[in-house]
């Protein structure tokens, strides 16, 4: 894959399929139910919240490498 190529897949929007929607719905559900348990599990501070921010992230980083491939 060129660079340009790299970029375009980047950036595009890319149409879900009715596989890759329950695949995100997956993620999404995994992400949550572990937000949920280090939301009860933890005690509130900063770490908390990088915590969550970091679940936040693997479930945008993931539903994304389901979209663009």
């Amino acid at each position: 894959m060129t660079k340009t190529q790299d970029l375009d897949n980047r950036f595009n929007y890319h149409k879900p399929d009715a596989a890759k929607v329950i695949l995100h719905e997956d993620i999404r559900n995994a992400a949550r139910a572990l937000a949920k348990d280090v939301d009860l599990l933890v005690p509130d501070g900063r770490e908390k919240a990088l915590a969550l921010t970091k679940i936040e992230e693997v479930m945008f980083w993931a539903n994304a490498a389901i979209a663009r491939n």
